[in-house]
């Protein structure tokens, strides 16, 4: 029993460091519009299942979009 303990505490170290290594190695940089740069238009659902687009949400002084995914979905 300790030795199958072991063995499986070995496994999930390696998978860690292999996951580690995966997200570290990602270039971030190409992801995303650049910093200063204007989004597309875009459509999606809001939290009401209502359709939003960025020319219904944003104001006279423009908008600040935040996506919050929760961990029990």
């Amino acid at each position: 029993m300790m030795l199958m303990a072991r063995r499986f505490a070995v496994l999930v170290l390696l998978g860690t460091l292999v996951l580690g290594v995966t997200v570290a190695t990602q270039d971030v940089t190409a992801l995303g519009p650049k910093v200063g740069a204007a989004i597309p238009e875009f459509s999606a659902a809001d939290q009401f299942g209502r359709t939003q687009t960025l020319s219904s949400l944003a104001g006279p002084q423009g908008l600040m979009l935040v996506f919050f995914r929760s961990a029990d979905w």
